[in-house]
């Protein structure tokens, strides 16, 4: 079977500002990736926005209502010095978390083998109650939670290697002993969570920090000692991951 791709054009108008690094080019940047001949195979889809059911199984309704009673209808409103909302975020947020929802439906329902969410904002810093790290809202978890209580999935893991450690999808699991998260990133580094000594309830959080510098030879051994096996461990139904590009050689952040 193919891989599902799910996108819409509402993340082009997720408006950062100038200078931003979270930008709308990088959703130009995936479909000019995506539109190569290798790539002809992909189921291509339009994604629609997450319900508040969907949401509000990894963050009180208090915080969707808020999210929407300050959303602006014209200029900027921040929510963290680099947490920006314009008129098109909330859209975007909402269709962003909708495409983690139907990523996982496809899936588990046998539409597609796998299925890949070119989405903007990103979700992996978002904490329950608090936008923050460019993020509003916890699409991995919200994915996790779908595959959990729609499809019966006992067991979930996501997989995160930004380079900056995902705090917000951490503490959504952090309590939830069916629920892996594993995350290789640099420390130290924004935003200061990730340590070793960080192992959540039942240990299903598992971390391996990396240093300044580290190259593949390190990233794969922080999967093959940490990450791999704690997988293997878990025996998960589904595997999630949070793809974030900025541990690459060449990006400016890390």
């Amino acid at each position: 079977m193919a891989t599902l791709y799910l996108t819409h054009s509402c993340f082009l108008d997720h408006d950062t500002g100038p200078g931003h690094p979270e930008r709308p080019d990088r959703m130009r940047a995936v479909e000019k990736a995506l539109s190569a001949d290798d790539f002809a195979p992909l189921i291509r889809e339009e994604t629609s926005a997450a319900n508040d059911e969907a949401i509000a199984r990894a963050h009180p309704q208090s915080y969707i209502d808020l999210l929407r009673e300050i959303a602006p209808e014209e200029g900027e409103v921040y929510l963290t010095e680099d947490t920006p909302m314009s008129p098109g975020t909330l859209k975007a947020a909402l269709h962003g978390a909708g495409a983690a929802v139907r990523a996982v439906d496809a899936v588990m329902n046998g539409e597609a083998q796998t299925a890949f969410c070119g989405v903007r904002p990103p979700g992996h810093h978002a904490e329950p109650k608090r936008a923050m790290g460019f993020c509003f809202f916890g699409n991995a978890a919200i994915a996790a939670k779908q595959a959990q209580v729609v499809h019966g999935a006992e067991r979930v893991a996501v997989v995160d290697f930004d380079v900056h450690h995902g705090n917000g999808t951490q503490a959504l699991f952090w309590a939830e002993r069916d629920l892996l998260f594993a995350s290789t990133h640099q420390m130290p580094l924004f935003p200061g969570t990730g340590h070793l000594h960080e192992t959540g309830i039942a240990d299903n959080i598992v971390n391996a920090p990396l240093r300044d510098g580290d190259d593949g030879q390190q990233f794969r051994e922080a999967f093959n000692s940490r990450v791999l096996p704690a997988l293997e461990s878990h025996r998960p139904d589904l595997v999630i991951i949070s793809a974030g590009f900025d541990a690459h050689y060449k990006d400016p952040l890390g």
